[in-house]
């Protein structure tokens, strides 16, 4: 483990969101299709593009892919000559890859600090209150990751998570700092970089609310920092108030050090193509229950109500749209993926129109607890100890060897619902016949 400079002592007298504080934004860049050169050094200084669900649009892109002006969110088929012509190579999205690749991430930052926030997949704000020397750790944590994950990130550390993100931004566009940057403590030093950066920069800042900043006067960051609190509070409401005070190194955010309560977990996908026979959407159902079931399982939670979905293209203008839900409330809390199954299609039947060519179905599981806490019913109609043993077994089984090694016989065989994913490269790390083989 490298060199990492020890804390003066925790700030017990805030933390972050205690007047000397010090947050750090730790950013993967481009983080799908860095994750694809991971496993394909072939393609380090190559432009890379992945796409969407079902190969539909560009989602994300290398650096050279930027600088190529290949734009986000573009549909593949509008610039598939172009990405050929320029060399691109393109790559399906790979959602079991990047979620393992990003938990491994996590998993190297804690070795750094246990006050941590995973704020997405790719970025994660990290408490650095104490620390004498927080470029230097900035440059540890950076060299960390890299070394045991492949990945490259960017580091930025400053009096508040707004100015974190603000010296993230800064150091991934300069190449001159090594992709680590930290915010002058004293506020006034700020004023210059503050004084470049458009309003719409800023995290918390879309395009809509700059524009209404814009009418009050507020074109850039600095702008926004010298605007008085309680004026922009009266026009723009109490968060854009926060984002002023961030702005000025007071902190109003918390780390959230612990995950939030789910409200919910959701699966939904579009078909690789439209679909009208109702036993393939109810196989597609069961796959998306299978997965929803198995996110709630590996947080140790149980689900009160399942809600499917299931609509047409709202964009086929030769078609009927058509769109639907119907959810289904159990007597208690479950996890087992069979009786979810048997309530999902219960659901489907009720919202299914024959005829109609479906585009997409989802399922949602709400009213999530604790396993440990759950309330059971009086006349409980499931073997709860029976049903946790078999589905953990399950579990088991598709993480040692991958995914689907066991899965239900509703979720069918032939599945000609499956999104399209022609380009999509092998699951390397979380399946055993995917790994990467070296020498002969």
């Amino acid at each position: 483990m490298p060199s990492i400079p020890s804390p003066r002592g925790r700030n017990t007298g805030g933390g972050p969101g205690g007047p000397s504080g010090l947050v750090c934004l730790v950013d993967v860049n481009n983080f799908y299709a860095s994750c694809e050169r991971v496993f394909d050094p072939g393609l380090e200084g190559r432009p890379v593009v992945v796409l969407s669900n079902n190969d539909g649009c560009i989602i994300a892109r290398s650096q050279e892919a930027k600088d190529l002006g290949i734009p986000m969110g573009e549909p593949v088929h509008k610039v598939k000559d172009f990405l050929r012509r320029e060399r691109v190579h393109v790559y399906s999205s790979n959602y079991a890859l990047y979620g393992d690749m990003s938990a491994r991430v996590v998993a190297v930052l804690k070795r750094f600090t246990p006050y941590l926030e995973v704020y997405s997949i790719d970025e994660s704000f990290l408490d650095l209150t104490g620390f004498a020397d927080p470029a230097a750790h900035g440059r540890a944590v950076k060299d960390a990751v890299h070394r045991w994950t492949g990945l490259p990130v960017s580091v930025g550390t400053g009096a508040t998570k707004t100015l974190a993100k603000i010296a993230n931004r800064t150091a991934k566009k300069d190449p001159g700092l090594g992709g680590v940057f930290v915010m002058p403590p004293d506020p006034g030093d700020n004023d210059a970089l503050l004084a470049a950066l458009p309003a719409d920069a800023v995290w918390g800042i879309g395009r809509r609310l700059a524009q209404r900043l814009g009418k009050l006067g507020v074109i850039t960051a600095l702008d926004l920092k010298r605007a008085e609190p309680k004026f922009i509070r009266s026009r723009l409401g109490v968060v854009v108030e926060r984002t002023v005070l961030e702005l000025r190194g007071i902190p109003c955010l918390d780390l959230e050090l612990t995950q939030p309560d789910h409200k919910g977990i959701m699966v939904a996908r579009g078909f690789g193509r439209r679909i009208t026979e109702y036993r393939h959407i109810a196989e597609a159902v069961a796959t998306y229950v299978s997965r929803a079931a198995e996110k709630l399982r590996r947080q140790d939670l149980a689900a009160n109500t399942l809600t499917v979905s299931l609509r047409t293209s709202p964009f086929d203008t030769h078609r009927q749209r058509y769109a639907n839900a119907a959810s289904l409330t159990f007597p208690e809390a479950i996890f087992d993926t069979p009786a979810m199954i048997a309530a999902a299609g219960q659901c489907l039947k009720r919202i299914y129109r024959p005829g109609l060519a479906y585009q997409k179905a989802g399922v949602f599981l709400d009213g999530l607890e604790k396993v440990g806490a759950m309330q059971l019913g009086l006349f409980a109609s499931i073997d709860q100890n029976r049903a946790d043993a078999l589905m953990r077994a399950v579990d088991r089984l598709n993480r040692d060897w991958g995914r689907d090694t066991v899965r239900f016989a509703a979720a069918g065989t032939r599945r000609p619902w499956m999104m399209k994913q022609k380009m999509r490269s092998p699951c390397y790390t979380t399946r055993w016949q995917d790994l990467k083989r070296v020498g002969n």
